[in-house]
């Protein structure tokens, strides 16, 4: 099956860098909104969520426009890329101009991939500013970034969790506006393809017999005394859709809140106490044209289901 087209950077005045340690089995990828920034918004569904400055974006707080996105690796000890990624936009004169010094808005949201590979390697400063440095390269999916080490299908003590990534999407309408995501897949749910409903992603026993998780809900097997709860914020989804035309501030924690629907297409179980899941939202503000607004929710829902799709295409030997 075909990944789908575009990604992320094709919406206009979007970069995006990115870095990993192969030691570590973690990483960073960093959202670019140019120097002059981006309308944003948050919305966080998952019970276990590690984030920052996630409380400025709320409509009604001062700050409305910010200088970039940060996913990571890592646990809470992968929000260190932040402040990287802050001091690279410093000295590239991004941020609020506080009159002696210019201040980056970087919000942040992380997943836990600490059980994947050296959990003593974690994203930090320098991470973060290598991914920074590494944005003229373009968007890599699969094993990259912020998916770099992490898995789905985590309910099922015994079995296998299966790889999985970070993937992105985009779509132009007719309008010319151009919506795009890009996700961090790291669901204790199992991954399903949003249009054929065909697995992407599970876990598989020791044999190779792959073992959904739906069968929990369903009464299939795995018998309910089989099922393990993982430690609360050992998995997480997280990412990122963006409009290149002009939102409010409100819009766009609307667009965040929407986003959550191609989670739930594409990831199930999904939104757990176990999963920490935060989807943000940026608006360039780069076209001019104007769109209907239930039109752009509903394609900022479908190229996230299909970034989700894309992390597990891209992964697939």
């Amino acid at each position: 099956m075909n990944p789908y087209p575009g990604d992320i950077t094709n919406v206009h005045g979007i970069r995006v860098g990115q870095a990993h340690s192969e030691r570590g089995k973690t990483g960073v990828t960093v959202v670019l909104c140019r120097k002059e920034g981006a309308v944003g918004g948050v919305s966080v569904r998952g019970a276990a969520p590690g984030t920052r400055e996630t409380d400025l974006l709320r409509p009604g707080n001062l700050v409305e426009r910010v200088n970039a996105v940060v996913l990571s690796g890592g646990s809470a000890f992968g929000l260190d890329a932040a402040g990287g990624v802050m001091r690279y936009l410093e000295q590239m004169g991004c941020g609020m101009d506080m009159g002696n010094v210019h201040v980056p808005i970087v919000p942040a949201a992380v997943l836990f991939d600490l059980n994947v590979g050296d959990p003593s390697i974690r994203p930090d400063a320098a991470m973060g500013r290598s991914a920074c440095m590494n944005a003229a390269k373009g968007m890599g999916q699969g094993k990259f970034g912020a998916g770099f080490g992490a898995t789905v299908g985590k309910l099922v003590p015994g079995a296998v969790p299966q790889e999985s990534g970070i993937g992105s999407a985009s779509i132009t309408l007719p309008e010319g506006v151009t919506v795009g995501a890009v996700v961090a897949v790291n669901a204790v749910g199992d991954v399903y393809h949003p249009e054929t409903g065909e697995v992407l992603g599970c876990a598989h026993m020791p044999d190779g017999t792959p073992v959904l998780a739906e069968g929990l809900l369903y009464g299939h097997a795995p018998a309910p005394q089989q099922i393990r709860i993982p430690a609360p914020g050992t998995n997480t989804t997280i990412g990122v859709v963006a409009v290149d035309c002009k939102l409010t501030k409100e819009q766009a924690n609307r667009l965040a809140d929407v986003s959550h629907d191609g989670l739930a297409r594409a990831i199930r179980p999904v939104h757990t106490q176990m999963d920490g899941d935060t989807m943000f939202s940026l608006a360039t503000g780069r076209t001019d044209s104007e769109v209907n607004f239930v039109k752009l929710c509903a394609a900022a829902a479908e190229v996230t289901a299909r970034a989700i799709a894309n992390a597990l295409l891209f992964t697939r030997p």
